[in-house]
């Protein structure tokens, strides 16, 4: 504790501090000069144990592990990172007992306000914030907390950090599957139903039944044999009677389920037309940019059911053994670098599989 103190102190001392900004700010220009990925994820994971390990109160744990979040914020948006995620509160907190989940809540409150509090951070780059996860799950005071930051910075559109409070991916998933279905349970407009396959071979059948429907009628209104008993006279006198009702043939029959079948697709979003796009439009960062970069801190390898929907094949995913509290610049900077030589190798490969490519049709061409 005492170390940590000293430490914390020595930094904070006016010619130390302005020396450490003035090597920050070269870096972070340094670092601009490469690729910078536009959206970056963190599971602050370590608060806790960091309060532990330097034998202080878990709440000042949580305290520095916002003033490093305020600190990491500044060095991603000032290098150009657009979108930041944050993993702030999970739904299976809510297992915990009622006092912790209280305590958890007053907390979230807090740290609210000290965000906001930080309100030149927020406008200087022009962040918006953002709240996902489910809302009815939150208390009525907070919630309204959370609404009232939200249209504090409903202005700003250069930035955005999303809050996930309470949220699990699970969740997320789930709720946009569910608003899917919704949407497709929905009338759509005249004229404008996508076209697919099942719809094309359901064109065609009909088509098909219909020229049979046709010809089946033909027969049925040529003359009937003499030798007809007194029951198909009778029966042929009652269709002569009701010529509008329908011929008892199952191929008629089948004929007029399909047209059924073919009116109800026709009014209604068609199922086969649902792919990953449509699913991701309907998650909580939908019209985001891809997520690039997920870090987590306290050395956990794994990802505790965040994201797991945004993580793709180009997602680079870090784990760092520091505590969140632990977590800076200095933390950072190896991981952005190396995403950075990553880029430029991926690059390297695409001009080389390209330049390949357009001497093999040079060849062919000769």
């Amino acid at each position: 504790m005492q170390i940590f103190q000293i430490r914390k102190w020595i930094l904070e001392s006016p010619p130390i501090e302005w020396a450490i900004l003035q090597i920050r700010e070269l870096l972070i220009g340094a670092l601009r000069q490469g690729p910078i990925p536009q959206h970056v994820a963190f599971v602050m994971d370590g608060n806790r144990r960091f309060a532990k390990s330097h034998r202080m109160e878990t709440v000042e744990g949580h305290n520095l592990g916002f003033e490093a979040l305020a600190k990491v914020l500044e060095v991603c948006y000032k290098s150009g990172v657009k979108v930041v995620t944050v993993y702030a509160f999970s739904i299976e907190n809510f297992k915990r007992s009622k006092y912790e989940v209280d305590g958890l809540m007053d907390m979230a409150k807090v740290k609210l306000a000290q965000l906001l509090q930080h309100g030149d951070l927020l406008d200087r780059y022009g962040v918006r914030i953002r709240v996902l996860g489910q809302r009815e799950l939150i208390k009525p005071d907070l919630l309204a907390d959370i609404d009232r930051a939200a249209k504090m910075t409903s202005r700003n559109g250069d930035a955005i950090l999303n809050v996930c409070f309470p949220y699990t991916s699970h969740d997320e998933i789930t709720t946009a599957i569910r608003n899917t279905v919704v949407d497709y349970s929905k009338p759509l407009p005249v004229h404008q139903r996508p076209f697919s396959e099942s719809h094309i071979k359901h064109t065609i059948r009909s088509r098909h039944l219909s020229v049979a429907a046709s010809r089946i009628r033909d027969r049925s209104k040529s003359p009937s044999s003499r030798g007809e008993s007194d029951m198909e006279d009778s029966s042929s006198s009652s269709t002569t009677l009701h010529p509008d009702s329908p011929p008892a043939d199952p191929t008629v029959l089948e004929k007029e389920h399909e047209d059924s079948d073919e009116e109800f697709r026709s009014k209604y979003p068609d199922p086969e037309s649902i792919t990953s796009k449509i699913l991701n439009d309907h998650m909580y960062t939908a019209g985001l940019p891809p997520l690039e970069l997920l870090v987590r801190t306290s050395g956990v390898a794994r990802l505790s059911d965040f994201m797991l929907w945004q993580c793709h094949e180009a997602t680079d995913i870090v784990f760092l053994k520091c505590l969140w509290p632990e977590f800076d610049l200095w933390q950072f900077l190896p991981v952005l670098l190396e995403w950075q030589w990553r880029r430029k190798k991926d690059a390297e490969r695409e001009r080389g599989a390209l330049s390949k490519a357009r001497k093999t049709v040079k060849v062919k061409a000769a």
